[in-house]
């Protein structure tokens, strides 16, 4: 075995990247429970590429079979309905970890110095992500996926000047059809994926080089032994692969226990529209995104205009990006920061929840004031944390781990 990785590491780094990637990776010796869903994300991807290239082999990705392939994917396929399950319930997994891992972010300033660039490929990912799910949506061609699409596409309409041209263009027709259909496929199944994985490696590269983050925000880097290694680090590989399989056996017992027993999760991840083959002449009574797009659609509700609606929207999605320039703090962790930061960030969570709550949701006036006021708190996290990182007073860090 020594000869011959020998012979593969005078032709490939192998030995080189397990090194730096894992055996040698140093990172805090201080991770909970929330560094959990970073690698929870990764197997989360692994489940939709392979369970997502088995159901292409029986998918049509047309106007006339799509909803028919997806009933034979379910009733004929062997194993097709855990297939089909096993990718639609992964898709609300992955909103859950990415969710979950972008909080933990927040939470502990993982997005600060030198860290920005984690952050912003981290956002692109997760940008992909949503692009790479409304695609999928679209496939099971059933009503809610059809005036799901009609409705998110013709917001596009909105944009001055190039509105109607752009929302033709994507759409590739006159009117949602199969050649929509037929494009959509591809690129959820071929181009998104390509992005997500070297998005996914950038990610990972960039993490790499600056180091991992812990939950005190202290930089293990400037504490070294005589050989360059950080006093409160440890190898990732075997501590934190052992550790993570862990996370893995317990969000396996969930993930299953959805799969098995509640797929559709009371029509919140299969919506009951969407077991009806797509109809342009019958609108559904209430069209709603998925649930991870809800906070979002709830925002663009919460506007009375509608180019002013998608601009809220996009902004909503857009201000995460400039995370990293907007925290004055000197100190990474909620842990050391102030009671204004605490506070925010407690509204900022509760007013996201309450958005996607309201976005299931029909409109009412109730709700939609509701809305306004969720978006307000929304945006004024973001437009107010400059002032208040900047006057409220931090606490000291402590220079080491176990300090």
């Amino acid at each position: 075995m020594s000869k011959f990785m020998e012979w593969v590491d005078a032709r490939f780094p192998a030995t080189k990247m397990w090194e730096d990637h894992l055996s040698k990776y140093y990172a805090p010796k201080n991770f909970n429970f929330l560094y959990f869903f970073g690698s929870l994300a990764l197997l989360v991807l692994v489940n939709q590429i392979l369970t997502g290239i088995w159901l292409t082999m029986s998918f049509e990705p047309s106007a006339e079979g799509a909803f028919a392939s997806v009933e034979y994917i379910m009733r004929d396929v062997e194993y097709g309905w855990m297939l089909r399950y096993l990718h639609s319930t992964g898709a609300s997994a992955f909103f859950v970890v990415v969710y979950l891992h972008m909080f933990r972010g927040i939470l502990y300033g993982s997005y600060q110095k030198p860290r920005e660039l984690v952050w912003i490929f981290g956002m692109m990912i997760y940008l992909a992500l949503m692009a790479e799910a409304f695609m999928g949506y679209l496939l099971p061609w059933g009503q809610m996926s059809y005036w799901g699409a009609q409705v998110i596409i013709s917001l596009f309409g909105a944009i001055p000047v190039i509105g109607d041209d752009l929302t033709q263009w994507i759409r590739g027709d006159y009117l949602i059809s199969g050649i929509t259909l037929n494009r959509f496929f591809a690129l959820h199944v071929i181009a998104l994926p390509i992005v997500i994985l070297g998005l996914v490696v950038l990610h990972i590269l960039a993490l790499h080089e600056v180091g991992s983050n812990n939950p005190l925000g202290v930089d293990i880097k400037k504490n070294k032994d005589e050989n360059g290694v950080p006093l409160d680090g440890i190898p990732f590989h075997p501590y934190y692969t052992v550790k993570d399989i862990v996370g893995v056996v317990v969000f396996l017992f969930v993930f299953c226990a959805v799969v098995f027993f509640f797929p559709e999760m009371g029509g919140y991840f299969l919506e009951k529209p969407n077991f009806e083959p797509a109809n342009a002449f019958k609108t559904p009574d209430h069209i709603a995104p998925v649930w991870y797009f809800t906070p979002y659609y709830a925002i663009l509700r919460a506007v009375p205009d509608k180019l002013l609606g998608v601009i809220a929207m996009g902004a909503a999605i857009a201000v995460l990006f400039v995370l990293p320039w907007l925290d004055r703090s000197p100190v990474k962790s909620m842990k050391y920061k102030g009671w204004m930061s605490k506070v925010a960030l407690v509204l900022f969570c509760i007013s996201f929840i309450i958005l996607g709550v309201l976005g299931v949701l029909a409109p009412t006036p109730e709700r939609t004031l509701v809305s306004r006021i969720c978006t307000a708190i929304y945006f004024g996290y973001f437009i107010l944390m400059p002032f208040y990182t900047k006057l409220e007073k931090t606490k000291v860090v402590p220079q080491r781990v176990d300090g």
